[in-house]
């Protein structure tokens, strides 16, 4: 006669194993997120890098001249990707309008003109991180106000309702990366301009470092967010906005959000 005996695990075992892959999981899960959120923000950084480089090269084409003298103009993301109409001087009502043409080849990838509008202005997702581009206003009373991409979701650019000013287009830009949630898909948020600065701020909720916390699409930095207006100083900037100086702590300016930037790699 044969005879089978069944085993398995007593309750017991069953408990430590169990309490094993508890261990186990509360060791390499926050390692894992760690790791995804600097892949992230180093991913940010070099997006940054790569816009900077794509705006210059714009600029130097002189694809978008809107005033018509000569002088290249910076572009939005649906612009730069060839995915938005460029702008153009109108020499009837001698002031910017819509082109009929889009740029080709473009600079950016195509997947820069995923824009998606929240509150009117556009931001590109990628890598766990939002990107908005800024472009100048006119000067006004001192200041420059600046004017964010408006397009259309999936297109981006111009809406063509407001243009940015087509000579100080000609010598400032600005962009924004912050996280589409923070303390998951990234923490620091980042910022470069013209000149190539590329700044960060730690953007720890309740912390020293930051005032204001960039959180989503409902959360960006304001245009002027990494610059200094130096208020309150007895020799402040004789332009303010984007015309003024960036808020880098370490030359001991405050930004105008009340965050604490710093040189990227300081």
């Amino acid at each position: 006669m044969n005879t089978r005996k069944n085993s398995g695990f007593t309750l017991i075992e069953l408990m430590i194993v169990v309490a094993i892959i508890a261990i186990i999981a509360s060791i390499a899960i926050p390692k894992l997120m760690s790791a995804r959120i600097s892949a992230n923000e180093n991913a940010a950084i070099a997006t940054l890098r790569s816009i900077a480089s794509a705006q210059a090269q714009l600029e130097s084409s002189c694809a978008i001249d809107t005033d018509a003298d000569g002088g290249g103009e910076f572009g939005y993301f649906g612009e730069l990707a060839g995915s938005a109409f460029l702008r153009r001087y109108d020499p009837v009502a001698d002031a910017p309008a819509m082109d009929v043409m889009t740029l080709d080849p473009s600079i950016l990838p195509t997947a820069f003109s995923d824009t998606v509008l929240t509150g009117g202005e556009a931001a590109v997702s990628r890598s766990g991180y939002l990107f908005k581009m800024y472009l100048p206003d006119v000067v006004n009373a001192g200041n420059i106000d600046g004017i964010a991409e408006d397009g259309a979701d999936g297109v981006g650019g111009s809406a063509g309702a407001t243009f940015p000013d087509p000579d100080n287009t000609e010598i400032l830009w600005c962009c924004y990366a912050w996280p589409e949630e923070a303390e998951a898909t990234g923490n620091r948020a980042f910022f470069i301009n013209q000149e190539g600065d590329l700044l960060q701020t730690l953007n720890n909720e309740g912390g020293t470092n930051s005032v204001l916390f960039y959180n989503g699409p409902a959360a960006a930095p304001a245009f002027d967010a990494a610059y200094s207006d130096m208020a309150g100083d007895p020799n402040p900037n004789s332009i303010t906005g984007m015309g003024a100086s960036l808020g880098i702590t370490a030359m001991g300016e405050t930004a105008n959000d009340g965050n604490v930037w710093s040189v990227v790699g300081n």
